[in-house]
């Protein structure tokens, strides 16, 4: 069963593909009912009892993940009604109603963990990037996200990082060249690397990670549009500027925190990357709660 067309425009507005939220969605209620039924509503709600709920946050960050949240609310009863009150990367307050529901009770509580799981992690994506954003405003630096993200999610975690301000590293491994350590070492080098993925994949975006400034230097050289300079202090930062001249875009990694973004933006480079954006942040507590029953 497909999801309403509403449901599915939203999503395509979103950049995410229908079918896999749809899968997603459905995968996720299964473990949710293991294979049985939700026994407690079961025993205590009327099989034709319908209801209104409103989604909303307990709590100040910025909302991620509504479109998502929908489809699970369309995946368990297709004729479900609702309405949104706010927008993705809208800034919410404790006590902000996001999404009202109307539709049977028993399909409402069944959607309900999974719609506020993802919803809700996807909100604290989305917030955790907007804080780094806000530092970086104002200088010519964007914060990016890395692969670092859940398995089977990575869809859904860097649209809530396109939300929050921030800006996508690849998606997959096919989609750009990123030559790290291993792979120079492998190849015999940083030039050696560079031109061996050239010579594969002559259309192919490369960007070369190096420890040092000669390695930065060398990449540029090589031909990298795009160099990665792991884990250097902010002065070592401002050399590989100087050095590189322009001839390539820097991107700056390695256990960065919010508190040093300032300052490596500052330094005139293009990217900071950080897999805190996905893979440590808090979810933003969101609850469902019921606010009218109506007799079966």
């Amino acid at each position: 069963m497909s999801l309403p067309e509403p449901v599915t425009l939203a999503l395509r507005e979103a950049g995410l593909d229908p079918r896999y939220v749809e899968d997603l969605a459905r995968a996720t209620l299964e473990e949710d009912l293991g294979g049985g039924e939700d026994v407690t509503s079961a025993a205590t709600i009327p099989p034709g009892q319908r209801a209104v709920a409103v989604l909303g946050s307990r709590e100040a960050g910025v909302l991620a993940g509504l479109p998502v949240a929908e489809a699970v609310f369309a995946a368990t009863d297709p004729g479900v009604e609702l309405e949104r009150h706010v927008a993705d990367g809208a800034e919410v307050q404790a006590g902000s109603k996001v999404l009202t529901v109307h539709g049977r009770t028993r399909d409402l509580l069944l959607a309900e963990r999974t719609a506020l799981n993802l919803a809700s992690r996807l909100s604290g994506i989305a917030t955790a990037t907007r804080a780094w954003a806000d530092v970086l405003a104002g200088t010519s630096a964007a914060v990016r996200d890395t692969r670092k993200t859940t398995p089977l999610l990575r869809p859904l975690e860097k649209y809530a990082v396109r939300v929050g301000g921030g800006v996508n590293h690849r998606s997959t491994l096919s989609e750009s060249a990123l030559i790290k350590d291993n792979h120079i070492a492998a190849a015999g080098g940083i030039t050696a690397a560079f031109q061996a993925v050239r010579q594969a994949y002559p259309d192919v975006h490369v960007e070369i990670e190096v420890d040092d400034i000669d390695g930065a230097l060398e990449a540029v050289e090589a031909g990298a549009g795009l160099v990665l300079l792991d884990n250097f202090s902010v002065d070592d930062v401002l050399e590989a500027v100087k050095a590189v001249d322009g001839r390539a875009r820097l991107e700056v990694s390695g256990g960065l925190t919010l508190a040093q973004a300032g300052a490596y933006a500052a330094t005139g480079v293009d990217y900071l990357s950080t897999g805190a954006l996905t893979h440590s942040v808090r979810a933003l507590d969101l609850g469902l709660d019921l606010v009218a029953v109506e007799a079966d």
